[in-house]
């Protein structure tokens, strides 16, 4: 989007008004991949029924599938990998770009960027493509190797975030743990984590990390975190499971007792934290007694929070080769299993906050109801956690950015409800972006439940 803007174009949030629809896709699975292709086929009735000239299909599923985009979509014009993203506006011209093996894609503090997001948080990538293993996974085949962005890139474009009046940076990566390494940087993360807690402004600001490799999570990292107050006490780290045979047979290792100890230590270095976490159900080889085992983990480890993937057999990653497939109606059954177990403990958890008084990021008006805002605590990341939902406002006036002090009057299984105590003031912030669809349509990766 910023390639394009910065290229003369104009963006646009109604399909039917484009020009040319650009549609960015995500293959990591097989709902994501369904709902690209249904979004592609979508957005070709535009060229029938509106203005669109052109569908350019951009990203993962043209990676794995670009010939037969092109035999079987021949309402398509033109495909970008995603490694071509400088392409894209010659694309949209019509023009074919110079013929070339790209290099491996990297954005910089100066790549032209449109944020998408609410203007109070942004998502900033700090590294591309992954060196681990994990043999469900096909990342590596269509991001690459892992590379970090230079360091001084991500502090300029933090600085300038901030400045914007940004509250929240969320640093992303497929591993935003190995960050560094490839630089030659010890505790790379750590380090850039510090460097970003320094950044000077003009009002409070959150700092989070997700996607945390486990056994990269260092003491360094965790002593950092705990000393510095604009980094957010939030630990994301996807188990994938306990059960060391299905451990191995992903290739990621450990077992449930080595985690156990882990969170032990993360929550001895720093009182009050939240810990995330992901799994899978159904992969091939899970026995009834291995399903049980990641359970009594799941108790065990009473995570904050905990999404369920169901296994997707992907026919280029590693683990479709596997025997033991585990059939969908066992698998559906073991997500609702761990899923209940979850939500017992979140239920549970939230309990425990229930008069406590907290800083809260006001968020917006909700979309559950035109007489309440929504805001969020900084251990509920932004649209894969719950949320606070305000039914006391205050006095003070309200206003998206604002942070705010709330007393909790109520919890539910993953949301909480409370009262703001603070008059607050509202807090200014630069105009929001445009809401993109070139008519630009972005299919994200599938998120669990939570």
């Amino acid at each position: 989007m910023g390639n394009i803007s910065s290229s003369g174009h104009t963006l646009t949030a109604s399909p039917e008004e484009a020009d040319v629809i650009v549609v960015n896709t995500c293959s990591f699975i097989d709902p994501a991949k369904k709902e690209s292709i249904d979004t592609i086929l979508e957005m070709a009735e535009y060229k029938k029924t509106g203005r669109a000239q052109r569908l350019v299909v951009a990203g993962c599923l043209v990676e794995r599938f670009r010939n037969e985009i092109a035999e079987q979509l021949p309402e398509v014009d033109a495909v970008l990998g995603t490694n071509e993203l400088d392409k894209v506006a010659a694309l949209c011209e019509g023009l074919t770009p110079k013929a070339e093996t790209p290099a491996p894609y990297l954005y910089h503090d100066l790549t032209p960027r449109v944020r998408t997001t609410p203007r109070h948080f942004a998502y900033m990538k700090i590294a591309e493509g992954c060196d681990h293993p994990c043999t469900f996974c096909v990342i590596p085949q269509y991001r690459g190797a892992f590379r970090s962005r230079r360091f001084e890139s991500v502090i300029a474009e933090a600085t300038n975030l901030f400045q914007e009046g940004v509250r929240e940076i969320n640093l992303i990566g497929q591993d935003t743990t190995c960050y560094g390494e490839d630089l030659g940087l010890q505790d790379g993360l750590a380090v850039l984590l510090e460097r970003l807690a320094q950044i000077p402004t003009d009002h409070e600001k959150w700092v989070r990390f997700l996607y945390c490799y486990p056994n990269r999570v260092t003491q360094k990292l965790l002593d950092t975190i705990a000393a510095n107050a604009a980094l957010v006490k939030y630990i994301d780290m996807p188990l994938q499971h306990a059960s060391r045979n299905i451990l191995k047979r992903m290739k990621r290792g450990s077992n449930g007792d080595q985690f156990l100890k882990l969170l032990e230590r993360i929550r001895a270095t720093i009182p009050g934290v939240a810990i995330r976490t992901s799994m899978i159900v159904g992969f091939p080889g899970e026995s009834a007694a291995d399903f049980e085992e990641l359970c009594q983990f799941a108790e065990a480890a009473r995570f904050d929070r905990l999404g369920v993937f169901t296994y997707s057999d992907e026919d280029t990653s590693e683990s479709w080769k596997l025997d033991g497939k585990v059939d969908a109606k066992t698998i559906y059954n073991r997500k609702r299993k761990l899923m209940a177990v979850q939500r017992k403990i979140s239920l549970r958890r939230n309990k425990q906050l229930v008069g406590s008084e907290c800083t809260v990021l006001v968020e917006g008006p909700s979309k559950e109801s035109e007489l309440l805002w929504e805001a969020r605590l900084s251990t509920q990341a932004p649209d894969i956690d719950g949320v606070c939902y305000i039914t006391d406002p205050g006095e003070g006036p309200l206003a998206p950015g604002q942070f705010r002090r709330m007393r909790v009057t109520k919890a539910h299984d993953y949301d909480l409800e409370g009262e703001l105590l603070d008059t607050g003031v509202a807090q200014p912030a630069p105009p929001r972006p445009l809401f993109p669809i070139l008519a630009a349509h972005n299919v994200p990766n599938a998120l669990p439940h939570r």
